[in-house]
C-alpha cells in the first residue's frame, strides 16, 4: 500500500519528469549528434585516432592519491594547437542532472554548475565561453568519449580515482562530494551500513562509483544500473525501486525537482571530481589547470564561488570553498 500511495502522489511530477526526458532526448539527438558518429575535427569532420596523442605510462600501480594531477601551464601543445585550430572545444557534459547539467526547458539550452565550467575553459583556450560544441553522454559511456577522441574533455560530475586514472587523465579536483542514499520520505531506508537495504531495490547509474560501492557494501540489496542519473529519480517516482545511491552533489538536485524524496544518512566516501581528458594530452590538463587555479582565486568573489551561489549553494552541503588543488610534478 505505501508504494502506491506513493505511486500517486508523485504521479504528476513524475508524468513530468518523463516528459521532460524525452524532450531532452529528442533535443539531443537533433542538437547534438554529428555526421558519422564523431566529433568534428580540425576540418568539420571526426577527429581520427592519427590525430589524437599517444598514451603515455599508466599511473604507479600503488596509487594513494589520485587527485594530484600536473601542474598549470598556458603553453600551447600538439593538444591545445588542435583544439584552437578547430575552433571549438568539444566537451562531455550531462544534460539530465540538475543544477550540474541540464537541458533547461524554458529555453532548451544547456546549463548548471559543470556547464559554466566548460564555458570558462573555452574561454580561456579560445577567447570566447561559446565556442564549444557540448555532447551529452551516458555515465558509462564517458571514459569511452574520450578514449575515442569524440571529445576533448569530459566536465561531467565525474569522480576521480585510482581505477580511472590508469584509463584517462585529470584536472585537479573542482569539486568535493560523498556517496548518499535518496529515498523517498518516511522511507525505512535509513543507510548504507545499517541493514536497511537488506532486500532492497537500489537504482545506480552504470559505470558510477555508487555502482561499485553498492557491490562492496551492500550485496543483499537488488541493484538497478540505468544509462543516466535522472533515470533512477523516475524509477523511484513510479515505485520500481526503493532507493537511490549516488553523489550526494546530484542527490540534492534531484531532492530539489521531486521534494518527496530526500537525501537520508550521512555521506560515507569523500570523493573529487575532476575534468577528464585523453591521458596523451598532457599539454591541455596542463592548461586545464591553469584555467582552474585562475577560476578558484579570489576569495568569495571568484568565478568557482560565483558558480556554487548560482546552482549549488540552496542544497546545502556545507561547502565554503573550492578544494585546494594537488600536484604531482
Amino acid at each position: 500500500m505505501a508504494a502506491v500511495r506513493r505511486r500517486r502522489t508523485a504521479r504528476t511530477v513524475a508524468g513530468a519528469t518523463v516528459a521532460m526526458l524525452v524532450t531532452c532526448a529528442l533535443a539531443a539527438v537533433t542538437a547534438l549528434l554529428l555526421p558519422g558518429g564523431g566529433a568534428p575535427g580540425r576540418n568539420g569532420g571526426p577527429v581520427t585516432a592519427a590525430a589524437r596523442p599517444a598514451a603515455v605510462a599508466a599511473p604507479a600501480a600503488d596509487c594513494t592519491d589520485p587527485e594530484a594531477s600536473l601542474r598549470p601551464s598556458t603553453a600551447d601543445g600538439p593538444a591545445v594547437r588542435r583544439i584552437k585550430e578547430r575552433g571549438r572545444l568539444i566537451a562531455g557534459v550531462d544534460q539530465n542532472s540538475y543544477r550540474w547539467g541540464y537541458r533547461d526547458p524554458a529555453t532548451g539550452k544547456l546549463d548548471g554548475f559543470d556547464i559554466t565550467l566548460v564555458r570558462a575553459i573555452a574561454k580561456a583556450l579560445l577567447g570566447d565561453p561559446d565556442k564549444v560544441t557540448f555532447l551529452t553522454i551516458p555515465t558509462n559511456q564517458r571514459i569511452a568519449a574520450l578514449k575515442s577522441g569524440k571529445v576533448d574533455i569530459v566536465a561531467r560530475t565525474m569522480s576521480i580515482s585510482c581505477d580511472r586514472i590508469k584509463e584517462v587523465a585529470f584536472s585537479t579536483a573542482y569539486f568535493q562530494a560523498g556517496q548518499q542514499l535518496l529515498a523517498p520520505k518516511g522511507s525505512a531506508v535509513t543507510g548504507i551500513d545499517d541493514g536497511s537495504l537488506a532486500g532492497r531495490r537500489v537504482c545506480a547509474a552504470a559505470g558510477s562509483t555508487a555502482e561499485a560501492e553498492l557491490a562492496k557494501r551492500a550485496a543483499s540489496a537488488k541493484v538497478t544500473t540505468v544509462p543516466n542519473q535522472l533515470d533512477c529519480l523516475v524509477r523511484l517516482q513510479l515505485g520500481q525501486v526503493d532507493a537511490i545511491l549516488t553523489d550526494n552533489a546530484l542527490g540534492a538536485g534531484q531532492a530539489a525537482q521531486d521534494p518527496s524524496v530526500v537525501l537520508v544518512g550521512k555521506p560515507f566516501t569523500t570523493e573529487y571530481y575532476g575534468v577528464a581528458m585523453n591521458r596523451g594530452a598532457e599539454d591541455l590538463v596542463r592548461r586545464v589547470n591553469a584555467v582552474l587555479d585562475d577560476y578558484r582565486a579570489g576569495g568569495a568573489s571568484s568565478p568557482w564561488m560565483q558558480a556554487y551561489r548560482q546552482w549549488l549553494a540552496r542544497a546545502d552541503l556545507g561547502i565554503t570553498a573550492p578544494p585546494e588543488p594537488k600536484y604531482r610534478d
